[in-house]
C-alpha cells in the first residue's frame, strides 16, 4: 500500500491556476494522496493581486456597501475554488479547500504550507519572473519566492503561451 502523502495545490483562480491542478492530476498526484487546494485572499476587494489599488476618485464605500463587496467577492472566491477542484473530484482524489485572508500572498502560502506539513507544494507560474522584471521594479513573483521560503519541495507548473492562447475564451 502507498504511503498517504499531503500535497497543497496553491492557486490563485487564474488560469495558470487551473492549469496547475489538471497538470498535478494528470502528473503528480497519487489516488491515495490528500490535497490541500490552498488560496490566499487579498484582505480587502479593493486591492487584489490582479488588478492593483483601486482608482476611483470616487469616496471610499460606506461600512455596508465595502461589506457587501466583501461577501460578494468571497462568494465569487468559494465558487471559482469550487470549479479549480473540479479535475481532483473527477479523478477522485480527497481533497480540502482552505481560504485565507491576507495581504501578503507569498508569505502566508509558505506559512499555510508549513502548519499543514505537506510533503510537498504545487503551484502555476504567471510568467512575471526574472524575465519580465525590469531593473528598476524589482517584484519578486509568488513562485519564486515559495520555492526559496517554503519548507518543503515546490513544483511550479509553467503554461505554455501556446495553451494560454488555446485554453483562453473565444471572443
Amino acid at each position: 500500500m502507498e504511503p498517504v502523502r499531503k500535497i497543497a495545490i496553491a492557486v490563485d483562480l487564474s488560469d495558470e491556476s487551473a492549469h496547475a491542478v489538471k497538470w498535478a492530476v494528470k502528473n503528480y498526484l497519487r489516488p491515495s494522496d490528500h490535497v490541500v487546494l490552498l488560496h490566499v485572499r487579498p484582505t480587502s476587494v479593493l486591492y487584489g493581486a490582479d488588478w492593483g489599488a483601486s482608482e476611483t476618485t470616487e469616496e471610499a464605500p460606506d461600512k455596508e456597501t465595502k461589506q457587501k463587496m466583501e461577501d460578494d467577492f468571497d462568494a465569487l472566491t468559494v465558487a471559482k475554488a469550487k470549479d479549480l477542484a473540479a479535475p481532483l473530484e473527477e479523478a477522485g482524489i480527497h481533497y480540502k479547500t482552505h481560504i485565507v485572508k491576507d495581504h501578503d500572498m507569498k508569505e502566508r502560502i509558505c506559512l499555510e504550507v508549513e502548519r499543514a506539513g505537506v510533503n510537498a507544494c504545487i503551484m502555476g507560474s504567471r510568467g512575471f519572473g526574472a524575465e519580465k522584471r525590469s531593473r528598476k521594479a524589482r517584484l519578486g513573483s509568488v513562485s519564486d519566492y515559495c520555492v526559496h521560503h517554503c519548507d518543503c519541495p515546490v513544483v511550479v507548473v509553467r503554461m505554455h503561451d501556446d495553451k494560454k492562447e488555446s485554453e483562453a475564451p473565444a471572443a
